[in-house]
């Protein structure tokens, strides 16, 4: 059967999850496309339904292994359901991991009030690149399950640990753990040499990192620049701290 109504109960449902309240209440998030699909597929995460579009062609068969999950709605539908400019024909809805909040057991990331979806995507993409696999997000992070911070982390939202908590609880499990908050008035990032366990933390684009978080910095760091280029992209710099901090640790 074909669901061809944009009515249609669950069809309304999905589209509700483009939005933060509708993920919020039902605690799924949408992964768009055949690549993403199989990478997601292939983290363990909870893949509650898929719609394969009218059209879409699985030459492969990789979506056999979940045919009884598999909803075929047609294309005018499938283009309601998807963020995207030029749907694949493939879209699921993934449960929300609930993870309890916990210390992490290696170098992690915190990210202070990030609000772009586009730079927490990237960040969680460069992060599971570099190791990071621990992400601690403040509650006014944007929500890093958004369909464009999904799309933006090129499957590192599957294989990190995500935890949304207050500032002063994540404070509280990362006792014992080195705070390294980047600064332009801390030392050269490329002359420190950080501790083996340690916490780096990105802050918010425009105001950078908190006070909370600065009053918490065991470590304070730099990103050398020349005197006519203020600042750099959040995701940039987050991308040159991770990798940096790593290679001594």
């Amino acid at each position: 059967m074909v669901l061809t109504s944009k009515n249609n109960p669950l069809i309304r449902e999905t589209i509700a999850l483009q939005d933060k309240k509708g993920r919020k209440r039902l605690g799924l998030f949408l992964v768009e496309g055949v690549k993403m699909t199989r990478e997601c597929l292939k983290s363990g995460l909870e893949v509650e339904r898929v719609f394969v579009a009218e059209s879409y062609e699985d030459k492969d068969g990789f979506l056999s292994a979940i045919q009884d999950k598999t909803v075929l709605v047609s294309d005018d539908v499938f283009a309601r359901i998807s963020d995207e400019k030029t749907p694949q024909g493939v879209l699921c809805r993934v449960k929300i991991p609930q993870t309890p909040l916990q210390s992490p057991t290696g170098a992690c990331l915190v990210l202070d009030g990030v609000a772009d979806p586009g730079n927490i995507g990237a960040i969680i993409r460069t992060a599971n690149a570099a190791g990071y696999k621990e992400i601690y997000l403040t509650r006014d992070c944007v929500d890093a399950y958004s369909p464009k911070s999904v799309r933006a982390s090129m499957s590192g939202v599957f294989f990190t640990t995500l935890y949304q908590a207050d500032r002063e609880d994540i404070l509280s499990v990362l006792q014992g753990t080195s705070v390294i908050v980047a600064d332009m008035r801390g030392e050269n990032l490329f002359t420190f040499q950080a501790p083996k366990q340690f916490a780096l933390v990105i802050g918010n684009e425009a105001n950078g990192v908190s006070e909370t978080f600065k009053k918490a910095a065991t470590h304070t760091v730099k990103i050398p620049m020349e005197s006519t280029q203020e600042s750099l992209n959040a995701a940039v710099s987050a991308g040159i701290l991770m990798y940096n901090l790593k290679k001594f640790s």
